[in-house]
């Protein structure tokens, strides 16, 4: 994710207020202490929450999605959406009962291999009981019809994320959560899954997912079904949809299809010009960190006021057009590239992990703008060490706190971490270090301390100290000095 730094809509109060964004939510539930209802008397049930220290809540554990297929029909004129969501899993327990995250909407239906299981609500967990349990190890397939008025979920703190009504349709982003306002989801990153989306619409307006772009056919009732399909492994609150008026690009390169969408209501300029660099972008991006990972390019530029940020959304970012009001913006693009890498591919195992996502990725801005002529990275680095203030050295980007998720630490400090790396190790291994953790990776889960175990064996040295001091500690570290 990217911050708008144009100055329009920014908001920091300690922790960076970013719609979209949720810091925090852990009020949203509170654990339960009654038997959850349906349950088989002295069975345990696949708890809600995978355990994350951060969001004890988030996702479900006992059971392992494979693909989510979500079709939906969503009229902008009532702010109707009805859908019907399969979701192909592996239980990883016996299962009397499982959770799927589902905030709001009504649940009409659902069915387990099939058969009609019976279903409740417990807030924004969407509680199912089979007909008869599922045996660990066993493939299983949830079918839900539900409909309703989708909402965004809101903290006090950050705003709001998820499913936004807009003036001509509507837009579905956030971080970490917003995959839950429009379908029911294991909502946590640790479980990534293909994706197939069927979005139905009213004639004359774009729906953009992610993936590889599957055309488009009629409806019914004067009304465009627009098909996307996300193969490799994504983790939910990557998913997006983007609903309205759009000047629409497409093409290919290296044999994938690049498709990115501008909002209609810009004037045509920077945002376009932007977006259009993204393969060359990406293609540098490839020289740094190894092979682009997805099957798929594209970007989408939003005029929504309530998104004043950009996010990874994967295969195809979304930006908010503040990046843009100033003229061109290549570094954002790079910065949510570079997540296609890390953060995509190689994505958090638990939110406190997120300065892998966020340090490497501002790190990609500071190459991009070296590899531009701008300033090199050293000059970049220097800057921000003499600029920050004690608030960034108080907060430790490898754990700084769930209200601190999004915080100056984690993206500045966690660039100049990286910073501090290179120069430790040298260039050689250090970029031998990044196309390594990224092919290793790939399509999986990561912890800080796989990436400082990884580090320490390709670039053979031992580095407790440098990563102690620059990633855990709570003061200003000496500048990096090469061994």
């Amino acid at each position: 994710m990217s911050r708008n730094r144009r100055g329009l809509a920014l908001l920091v109060t300690g922790a960076l207020a970013l719609a979209g964004c949720t810091a925090d939510p852990e009020p949203r539930r509170e654990p339960r202490s009654t038997p959850t209802p349906g349950a088989t008397p002295g069975v345990t049930p696949g708890p809600a929450g995978v355990g994350d220290p951060y969001f004890p809540t988030a996702g479900n554990s006992g059971y392992d999605v494979e693909r989510y297929t979500l079709k939906v029909r969503y009229d902008p004129a009532s702010d109707e959406l009805r859908g019907d969501a399969t979701v192909r899993a592996t239980a990883g327990a016996d299962l009397p009962l499982f959770h799927l995250d589902l905030a709001g909407l009504t649940v009409r239906r659902v069915t387990v291999d099939g058969t009609p299981a019976r279903h409740t609500r417990e807030g924004t967990e969407l509680v199912v009981t089979p007909a008869a349990p599922v045996r660990a190890g066993t493939a299983f397939t949830v079918q839900v019809g539900y409909d309703g008025r989708p909402e965004p979920l809101r903290n006090e703190t950050i705003g709001e994320g998820g499913w936004l009504h807009t003036a001509d349709g509507a837009v579905a982003l956030g971080q970490p959560e917003s995959a839950s306002t429009w379908f029911p989801v294991n909502d946590h990153p640790s479980d990534k899954a293909a994706y197939d989306f069927e979005i139905t619409v009213p004639k004359g307006l774009v729906a953009v997912a992610n993936g590889v772009p599957q055309g488009q056919r009629p409806a019914s009732g004067g009304f465009t079904t627009w098909r996307w399909s996300e193969a490799a492994p994504m983790a939910s609150y990557l998913s997006t949809v983007v609903i309205g008026k759009y000047r629409t690009s497409t093409g290919e390169h290296q044999g994938r299809p690049v498709f990115s969408a501008v909002a209609a209501s810009l004037p045509r300029g920077a945002a376009d010009e932007s977006v259009a660099r993204t393969v060359a972008v990406a293609d540098y991006l490839e020289s740094v960190f190894g092979p682009y990972p997805f099957a798929a390019y594209g970007g989408v530029v939003v005029d929504e006021p309530r998104i004043r940020y950009a996010l990874e959304t994967q295969s195809r970012p979304v930006y908010s057009a503040n990046f843009f009001r100033g003229g061109e913006n290549t570094g954002v693009v790079a910065h949510e590239l570079a997540h296609q890498w890390f953060g995509d591919s190689v994505s958090v195992a638990r939110w406190s992990d997120i300065w892998l996502n966020e340090g490497l990725a501002t790190y990609a801005e500071w190459l991009w703008a070296e590899h531009e002529g701008r300033d090199p990275a050293q000059a970049t680095f220097d800057r921000q060490y003499a600029a920050s203030d004690d608030g960034v050295w108080r907060v430790p980007p490898a754990a700084p706190g769930a209200t601190n998720l999004f915080s100056e630490s984690v993206y500045q400090r966690g660039a100049m971490a990286v910073h501090a790396l290179r120069v430790t190790v040298g260039d050689d291994a250090f970029f031998r270090l990044l196309k390594t953790w990224a092919a290793e990776k790939r399509n999986g889960n990561a912890t800080t301390a796989e990436f400082v175990a990884t580090a320490e064996r390709v670039c053979g040295q031992q580095l407790d100290d440098l990563f102690a001091a620059w990633l855990y500690g709570t003061e200003r570290p000496a500048p990096p000095t090469r061994r």
